[in-house]
């Protein structure tokens, strides 16, 4: 069905499937009229959930006299993805981890190419709300989610749309098309994940029902002095399922964790540094003042060494949910084609000065 009437319509089709023969997996069309498409990459997680992911470097197809005089045309780079759901706690540093490998990825692929600052977008099936951490994550990176940005919600009006009826019954956000124009500020992408992993690891100490001063006691184990080790420290994100099986942080991955940790190197961590990195991290998505500061810092160095160096991004011209109930957060009774929603975007192409600091 899907390549008879795509096809018809003008569509390049690129299909994947999941991993270990699962049955299902991911499908983006291409309509050869509007793009053309430059190249095709495909990421497998090789995780628990045999999820994957599918990247297309795109060009917008327009008149030649717009690209003339060394004018660069439209180039975007698309994910296609489908994360895996969080059954229980210990697939919340899986999600985190599909997440991560896609900016990876994608960061490797601009570098592979020597990529000029382009658009990004990130669409699919996140499997999880704007409460949670793979949302702050890709806020954190400068990711904005179209549909929110065309009705003006903030991240904490998480309740005003659902785009998903689950199995278990719930209703939720969890489908999303993000946006990273070049003007975006951005952290680096291992700052954002060390951040990400350490916002994980407070609210799992939070939904143990520990206060400030059992955590560090939780933390520091059998330890005597006023301070964590690090096995004490591995001790802990052992027994909260972040490292310790298949899937959960590498070595690598907790060495860097702990080197974050140890702010003054000195080989463990006191109360301060757990306050500091811990218990109150300071990773958070960006707020409109880092965005604005960010912008200006990027301008003053292109401003420095001459003309202000501009790239093509996009606004969001309109977003729209169907069927209609779903944005204003109910899901319809009646509605059976699919238990997901319909998530619709129109972009618009606009020029900027990129962001020095992405």
């Amino acid at each position: 069905m899907y390549e008879k009437r795509l096809g018809d319509a003008g569509y390049l089709k690129f299909k994947l499937g999941r991993t270990n023969n699962r049955g299902d997996g991911l499908l983006t069309a291409v309509h050869k009229d509007y793009f053309r498409v430059i190249n095709y990459r495909e990421l497998h997680f090789n995780d628990c959930g045999d999820r994957v992911a599918q990247l297309l470097h795109v060009e917008l197809v327009t008149p030649a006299s717009q690209c003339r005089n060394n004018d660069p045309c439209q180039e975007i780079l698309i994910v296609n993805t489908h994360l895996l759901f969080p059954h229980d706690s210990s697939l919340c540093i899986v999600r985190l981890h599909q997440v991560y490998k896609i900016l990876q990825y994608v960061e490797s692929y601009q570098k592979e190419y020597n990529l000029n600052p382009l658009p990004i977008m990130l669409c699919g099936d996140w499997n999880g709300s704007k409460r949670g951490h793979v949302y702050k994550f890709l806020r954190s990176q400068g990711f904005v989610s179209s549909y929110d940005t065309a009705h003006q919600y903030t991240d904490a009006d998480a309740h005003k749309w659902v785009s998903h009826l689950n199995h278990r019954g719930n209703i939720c956000g969890v489908d999303f098309i993000w946006l990273l124009n070049p003007n975006s500020y951005r952290k680096l992408l291992k700052t954002s994940w060390t951040e990400a992993v350490f916002g994980m690891f407070k609210n799992q100490l939070r939904k143990a029902s520990l206060t400030e001063d059992d955590a560090f006691a939780f933390l520091k184990a059998d330890n005597d002095g006023d301070y964590i080790t690090y096995s004490g420290f591995c001790e802990a994100l052992r027994q909260f399922n972040i490292i310790g099986h298949r899937y959960g942080l590498s070595v690598e991955e907790t060495n860097d964790l702990w080197v974050q940790a140890d702010i003054d190197g000195n080989g463990v961590v006191d109360y301060k540094e757990f306050q500091l990195r811990i218990w109150k991290p300071t990773w958070s998505e960006p707020r409109d003042g880092d965005i604005k500061e960010g912008q200006e810092r990027g301008h003053k160095v292109t401003e420095k060494y001459g003309r202000k160096k501009q790239a093509t991004g996009f606004s969001v011209k309109n977003a729209v949910l169907f069927p209609p109930e779903v944005e204003k957060g109910r899901w319809p009774e009646n509605y059976f084609l699919s238990d997901h929603a319909r998530l619709t975007v129109v972009f618009s192409p606009i020029t900027m000065p990129c962001s020095q600091l992405a």
